[in-house]
């Protein structure tokens, strides 16, 4: 079973649209989808822990992207340059996110934020021009 989407794997396939990252799939290395220009959809199976530096950077046409609980890492520039992307969900179980991690979405305009997460890092939201909405998820305790 595949465990490893390596480096590079589909950088560059302009007519890849969607794409279903399947459970059992631990990482997402760098660049794996990298200038993937017309994918609009990812899903990330519940068990990745971690997306690389770059692995979505210049996906153009993404539109939304949730990031499950298994995740604990996101790379640096993961989400760069991914100018149609409107809404990210991180879940709490995320600790780090690099630096540059969507800059350039410029269409950004709703982000949920980890509650774990203890840094923004260095121009993370870089020229998102249409952020409107940040909020840190924090979930009630249900007392019985």
């Amino acid at each position: 079973a595949v465990t490893t989407i390596g480096p590079s794997a589909f950088k560059g396939c302009i007519r890849l649209k969607s794409f279903v990252i399947p459970d059992g799939v631990i990482s997402i290395s760098g660049r794996a989808f990298n200038d993937c220009k017309n994918l609009t959809s990812v899903k990330i199976g519940c068990s990745v822990k971690s997306i690389g530096n770059n692995a979505f950077s210049g996906c153009e046409k993404l539109k939304g992207i949730t990031i499950p609980y298994s995740v604990t890492t996101i790379g640096s520039s993961a989400f760069e340059r991914c100018s149609e992307l409107k809404n990210v969900i991180i879940s709490d179980s995320v600790l780090n996110i690099g630096d540059h991690a969507f800059s350039e979405c410029e269409k950004l305009e709703s982000v949920k934020l980890s509650k774990n997460i203890t840094k923004i890092d260095n121009e993370m939201f870089y020229h998102c021009k249409k952020l409107k909405n940040v909020k840190f998820i924090v979930l009630a305790k249900i007392v019985s």
